[in-house]
C-alpha cells in the first residue's frame, strides 16, 4: 500500500517539475508552442511555473524522505 502511495506522489511530483518548467519555458518564450499560446512572453507564468516547478520538487523530496 504504501509503496503504491510513494509511487503515486513522485509521478504527480515529476508530472509538477515537468509543467513547471514547461510554463517557464513559454512565458520566457523559449517555447513558442503551439503560436497561439496565451502563455507566450507572458512573465506571469514565469513565476507560476516556478512555483509549480518547486511544489514538485517539495513533493518528490518529501515523498522520498516520510514515505518508506
Amino acid at each position: 500500500m504504501m509503496a503504491a502511495l510513494r509511487l503515486l506522489l513522485t509521478v504527480v511530483g515529476v508530472l509538477a517539475i515537468i509543467m513547471g518548467v514547461l510554463w517557464m519555458a513559454q512565458g520566457t518564450g523559449l517555447f513558442p508552442y503551439p503560436a497561439e499560446s496565451f502563455m507566450i512572453n507572458q512573465t506571469p507564468w514565469i513565476l507560476r511555473g516556478a512555483l509549480l516547478a518547486v511544489a514538485g520538487l517539495v513533493v518528490v523530496w518529501a515523498t522520498r524522505r516520510f514515505i518508506r
